[in-house]
């Protein structure tokens, strides 16, 4: 069963904690205008472990706060926060996408919090602003410029909607969503900020990493490629790397991979 609790951030922004499960707390955290929805659907259940998602600011049932500090810095210092505050350290800390770069950059820069690390469908490596990350840009903008009616066809018959709708019909559904996803203010600085930012981090200080890590990718995603969870596997020294099925191909059987890799992940610890 599900349950909630808030919590105020450093500078008074409240931010809503989902939980489930029983046992050690892991910090599981959900991408980019995403909530904890995502990360229920395909954490593991009956694991010993009990799954906290920080809804981050401006998602789920948090609140915005201060739109100029929407970042993947932010939100994780937020984190830290939160463990410091309500959790026996250290905890397993991962996510997806936006999730997995957030976790990413807490075990970097508070390895003391951390004991083990999941980073799933990676949209990062360390550069800010990737090129796979322009689509979430674009989208932003466009609601910057134009009615969300307008902004989601302009986008949709634009060269990024043509392509994605051949190669990625997953992303492309995800981005189509944001133009009815509200506050649309609030949305549109996400999308520019957090896909013009990045984890902040070095290619040093994730091959410096030492503590247990699994990656989990699948092809058929534009917008999290395959190539980056191959390659951030390859440079955490014990890190593991679980391909699963793409959502495109099944939905059932990405959702049973990608519980079944997390659960083999944490039974190990």
């Amino acid at each position: 069963m599900r349950r909630a609790q808030s919590f105020e951030t450093n500078d008074g922004t409240i931010l809503n904690v989902d939980m489930a499960g029983e046992g050690v707390s892991a910090i599981f955290q959900h991408g980019l205008c995403g909530d904890a929805a995502q990360t229920d659907e395909v954490f593991p259940r009956e694991t010993g472990y009990r799954r906290v998602t920080v809804e981050a600011r401006g998602h789920g049932r948090s609140r915005a706060g201060n739109l100029e500090q929407l970042s993947i810095s932010t939100f994780c210092d937020d984190i830290a926060a939160y463990i410091e505050k309500n959790l026996a350290v250290p905890v397993v800390i991962g996510g997806i996408s936006m999730g997995a770069a957030i976790a990413l950059r807490l075990a970097v820069k508070r390895p003391d919090l951390v004991n083990a690390l999941i980073i799933a469908r990676p949209a990062w490596l360390t550069a800010s602003a990737p090129d796979n990350m322009a689509p979430n840009a674009e989208v932003g903008r466009l609601l910057k410029t134009l009615p969300p009616d307008e902004a989601k066809q302009a986008f949709l018959a634009g060269p990024v909607g043509v392509r994605l709708a051949a190669e990625a019909p997953d992303n492309l559904a995800s981005l189509a969503g944001f133009f009815s996803r509200t506050p649309l203010d609030v949305t549109a600085e996400l999308l520019t900020r957090i896909s013009n930012g990045g984890p902040d981090v070095t290619d040093a200080d994730v091959r410096n990493l030492a503590l247990p890590t699994l990656v989990i990718g699948h092809d058929h995603d534009s917008i999290h490629p395959l190539s980056y969870a191959r390659a951030l596997a390859a440079r955490i020294a014990d890190a593991r790397f679980v391909q699963i099925t793409p959502k495109t191909e099944s939905r059932p059987q990405y959702v049973a991979d990608f519980r079944l890799a997390v659960g083999n992940f944490l039974k190990e610890l």
